[in-house]
């Protein structure tokens, strides 16, 4: 009895593109990726979160805010949103350990607050919030602002490790529109700007 050789299936190969020492696949430098990433439009959000006292005995806590770009919707069932935060910073610390948080959908006429909470060795967040308009939210405790075209507590899901940065994925426990005035503050080459 004669054998005949079974047929085989080769998968085709897929070239491997080396990495360079920055982590970034070859001829690809972090100018040229931060550069192409810039064509990106994206909205601008305020993520907020309070800070609890460390010391009962001690002074009241403090409300801790970030200007984002990197934020987006996830899930409609159940309603979820993802933030990107980078590694390492107050923000990420924070919401390590608390895991309640909200966000702001930023208007065009809050331009300025996008501004004041994206400054690099800023002043301390109590004085930023100081003469800013916000209302505490029922769910987290987070500063919701006036005036914004969105608001959204949050509780976290998950935490994900991605590069140099972490991306957090909150369970959306409350929306609103609170302001139906103006348009979307949008984030486009390296500048804020307005739709239209």
């Amino acid at each position: 009895m004669s054998r005949t050789p079974l047929a085989t299936t080769v998968a085709p190969t897929v070239p491997m593109i080396p990495a360079a020492a920055s982590g970034h696949a070859v001829g690809v430098s972090n100018d040229e990726f931060r550069a192409a990433m810039s064509r990106l439009a994206a909205g601008v959000v305020l993520v907020t979160a309070f800070e609890p006292p460390l010391d009962a005995e001690g002074p009241g806590g403090e409300d801790i805010g970030m200007t984002a770009t990197a934020f987006l919707s996830v899930s409609l069932d159940p309603p979820l949103v993802l933030v990107s935060l980078r590694t390492g910073s107050r923000m990420d610390d924070l919401l390590d350990e608390q895991p309640h948080w909200a966000v702001s959908v930023l208007s065009e006429s809050q331009r300025h607050i996008a501004g004041r909470f994206a400054m690099k060795g800023r002043i301390s967040d109590r004085l930023l919030f100081e003469d800013i308009p916000y209302v505490r939210g029922e769910a987290t405790g987070a500063a919701l602002l006036g005036g914004a075209l969105a608001t959204l507590e949050c509780r976290t899901e998950q935490r994900v490790e991605a590069g140099d940065h972490t991306l957090v994925i909150g369970h959306v426990l409350t929306a609103a529109v609170p302001s139906a005035d103006g348009g979307p503050l949008a984030y486009f080459r390296g500048r804020y700007r307005q739709l239209g």
